[in-house]
């Protein structure tokens, strides 16, 4: 939408922004139109990604798990803990998400033949193919969220919201 009066576009963001600048003067509500917009974009990327999982039986979680194995490289291996640390879940939960894929075929699990403690997870031709697709779909439905944009401006974006970011993810 377009504000008449300034030529500017406007959103459901500025309308609340404005509605607590008039009903409470008192507080600066200004973080609101930065994270407020972060938080509505949020919905429409979860929106995309549902729909490119979908397409190919994923839900989100399985798409994260697959996705980390995919990435180690061939050959698509990595222990049960190491999957736990990329994709920052419990233990119990990594553990019925792996049982889960297996059951489905999408990932085998054996144990390291050097420790036998060690539970390695291998990312199946099923996995993969599933990934890989997912993913596919998924980049196409991102860059459309991101048209409107120049290369300019998403690369602007991506620098502040990776130095936000980074902020709340430095461990000290």
């Amino acid at each position: 939408m377009v504000d008449r009066a300034t030529d500017e576009a406007t959103d459901e963001v500025d309308r609340i922004v404005a509605a607590w600048q008039r009903e409470r003067p008192d507080l600066d509500v200004s973080p609101l139109e930065v994270l407020s917009r972060v938080s509505r974009l949020a919905r429409y990327l979860d929106i995309a990604r549902r729909h490119a999982f979908d397409r190919w039986d994923l839900v989100a979680w399985e798409f994260d798990v697959l996705s980390a194995l995919r990435r180690s490289g061939e050959p698509y291996v990595l222990s049960a803990g190491e999957l736990v640390r990329q994709t920052l879940v419990t233990s119990g939960t990594m553990t019925n998400r792996i049982d889960r894929l297996v059951s489905r075929g999408m990932v085998a699990r054996a144990h390291s033949a050097s420790d036998r403690r060690t539970v390695l997870i291998t990312l199946t031709v099923a996995g993969r193919e599933a990934v890989d697709g997912a993913l596919a779909d998924l980049v196409e439905d991102e860059r459309g969220l991101l048209a409107s944009l120049s290369a300019q401006e998403r690369s602007s974006l991506a620098g502040l919201l990776r130095d936000l970011v980074v902020r709340f993810e430095r461990t000290d």
